[in-house]
């Protein structure tokens, strides 16, 4: 069969897509690029907020009637009611169901209709399984799936369960299979990768710690961790970091700078517990990157909580600024939180006043980069004809511009010029 994957929403569903994508592949079926040359279309799903669930189903809707369509990822576990009802599928399947890909392709191109969610939220995919990587620069490494938390608004623990943790051998075995393929750059990913390992009997330093003793030339990038995750393992996790292998780089989602915002979100922290973590990073590494999230509008946020938040926000100037409005989803406590519910258009206002502060945040800070000089790590094509984009100690991307191929390379740059979500360089000879 003529195969188009196509994959959207965070790190680890890409990495499940490259996984279909593999399997697809290996079990005889050829990939191509586009529906239209397509005997069969998979689509990996994102349903983490109500827009992206909209435009999940646009998007399945709009498949051509004559072309076979398998929906997987988290849409079919969040929200199966509705994809039932809007969309003409010929499968479904919840997320990371690796070579189980296979069977379902099978059964569709016989004419049967799957349904297969059963198994979703306590399997994990092998990690030899084969894949077709996004990007031959970057390895995406799931280490575990699901997560410890209860966050009220979260509908994506319908989806992906409870923590299950690969193994550290595991997870050493395939960054030395990858690296030996080409991969420069790792990206230890998680739903939360601060409670890695937590089911395992081990946990995210000692994992940072074998993956830094691998022999080569390489750099990993940790992903978003939780911040009441990191209290009992922030002091070895500081020390890990200080290896060259680690980039500089912390996600670390605040949410909201309002305490009783926090716990009526079920977030297990203080406004201060993230200042201190915060705090910690920075007083180890002055030039750390620091990326956080925000929830506008959440139930029960006053104007004053939301001030906080802005306030926070002033105050720790984070790098990056992910700034989300809160939508109810389905199943979800939040959705049943018909107190002090905030008017759609003053989350908007919100939002907006936020972001704008966020950018203006983010553009001075990375202004002191300005004739800095060091190595980076093409990972990416610019999205200007001509330009290729790489990653600093500290993964702040900085865009140059050259003619020839450069992806995986290292170079060495100088910093030019800064906007508030780039850096633009200069090749040093």
């Amino acid at each position: 069969m003529r195969v188009f994957v196509k994959s959207f929403g965070c790190s680890t569903n890409l990495a499940d897509g490259e996984v279909l994508a593999g399997c697809l592949v290996e079990a005889g079926h050829l990939l191509v690029d586009s529906v239209s040359e397509a005997d069969v279309a998979v689509f990996n799903t994102c349903a983490v907020k109500g827009p992206t669930e909209n435009r999940m189903i646009e998007i399945l809707k709009r498949v051509p009637v004559g072309k076979k369509l398998i929906a997987v990822g988290c849409l079919p576990l969040i929200n199966f009611e509705r994809l039932c009802k809007e969309v003409r599928f010929d499968g479904v399947a919840g997320p990371a169901i690796g070579d189980k890909i296979v069977e379902v392709m099978e059964q569709v191109s016989k004419g049967e209709k799957v349904v297969a969610l059963k198994e979703a939220v306590s399997t994990k995919p092998s990690l030899t399984l084969p894949r077709v990587r996004l990007n031959p620069t970057i390895s995406i490494v799931p280490v575990n799936y699901g997560c410890l938390g209860s966050c009220a608004y979260c509908c994506v623990i319908f989806a992906r369960g409870h923590l299950r943790s690969y193994g550290v051998k595991e997870i050493v075995h395939r960054v030395k299979r990858d690296l030996a393929f080409g991969a420069r750059e790792f990206w230890v990913t998680s739903q939360d990768t601060a409670c890695y390992g937590r089911d395992q009997g081990t946990n995210l330093p000692e994992l940072l710690t074998a993956l830094s003793s691998i022999k080569g030339d390489f750099r990993v990038r940790v992903g978003m961790m939780t911040p009441n995750m990191l209290t009992d393992i922030l002091e070895n996790l500081i020390q890990v970091f200080r290896s060259e292998r680690i980039f500089k780089f912390v996600h670390l989602p605040v949410q909201s700078g309002d305490d009783q915002v926090l716990k009526h979100m079920r977030r297990f922290y203080s406004v201060d517990d993230f200042k201190n973590i915060v705090n910690a990073f920075r007083r180890s590494f002055p030039r750390i990157t620091l990326a956080t999230d925000v929830i506008c509008g959440f139930p029960s946020e006053s104007e004053e909580a939301f001030e906080k938040t802005r306030r926070l926000i002033e105050d720790v100037e984070p790098d990056i600024v992910n700034v989300s409005k809160f939508f109810a989803r389905p199943k979800t406590a939040a959705a049943k939180m018909q107190k002090d519910v905030v008017p759609p258009l003053e989350i908007k206002r919100r939002s907006t006043a936020l972001a704008d502060s966020a950018r203006k945040i983010a553009f001075e800070r990375n202004r002191r980069w300005i004739g800095w000089t060091g190595e980076i790590l093409i990972d990416e094509v610019g999205k200007i004809s001509g330009s290729w984009v790489g990653r600093n100690f500290a993964y702040k991307p900085i865009v140059i511009k050259e003619t020839r191929d450069l992806i995986g390379e290292t170079l060495s740059v100088k910093v030019a010029r800064t906007f508030s979500t780039h850096l633009e360089g200069e090749v040093v000879e």
